[in-house]
């Protein structure tokens, strides 16, 4: 492992212990209350997971912090994935050593150039992608949609929400992945 990821795992731990030794002794249990199935079919306290019905403020914040560093953690693979696995990486002919220029000559300025450009892959797999994660984005919305417009209401939101949302930022990914050209500029500045 690297020295920096040692030390980010190292801060992560430390952030999360003494929250969850907090958590640990949170609340005390409370009764749930029950709705009268003979009267409704309605089940809106039935999940995928099963969860607790009652969390206490030191519960919630841990709950937040790991999902901040998981969000960190899908941030960075998704910004390697960019990088390794769609650029097919520089050239000969687009990569100039500092100092040269690339592309076309209204890049230019007098401080400012472009040390490197690589074009568009404009590949298959990126198509593919788009639509597929696309259909997903349509899926969800209509799922969310369903679900507001039947009793339960609020039941799977959460789930349809964030499919939805992860579908249309994974596009907008896919997008800038595959469809735009890749362009490093050096500057010189007077500092």
């Amino acid at each position: 492992m690297r020295r920096g990821t040692v030390v980010v795992l190292l801060l992560v731990v430390a952030v999360l212990l003494p929250t969850w030794y907090v958590a640990l002794h949170g609340e005390p249990p409370s009764e749930q209350i029950e709705i009268d199935q003979s009267v409704t079919e309605m089940r809106p306290l039935q999940e995928i997971v099963d969860t607790p019905e009652k969390l206490a403020p030191s519960q919630v914040g841990v709950i937040v912090w790991v999902a901040l560093f998981a969000l960190v953690g899908v941030l960075a693979a998704v910004h390697r994935f960019m990088d390794t696995a769609v650029r097919a990486g520089p050239s000969d002919e687009s990569t100039v050593a500092d100092g040269g220029q690339v592309g076309l000559p209204w890049f230019w300025t007098a401080d400012r150039w472009v040390v490197e450009y690589d074009d568009a892959s404009d590949a298959i797999e990126g198509i593919v992608a788009m639509g597929g994660l696309t259909i997903l984005a349509i899926v969800f919305a209509a799922l969310f949609t369903g679900e507001y417009l039947t009793l339960a209401r609020t039941q799977y939101f959460g789930v349809y929400a964030a499919g939805m949302f992860t579908a249309l930022a994974l596009l907008t990914v896919s997008y800038y992945a595959w469809f735009l050209p890749h362009v490093e500029v050096a500057e010189r500045r007077g500092h």
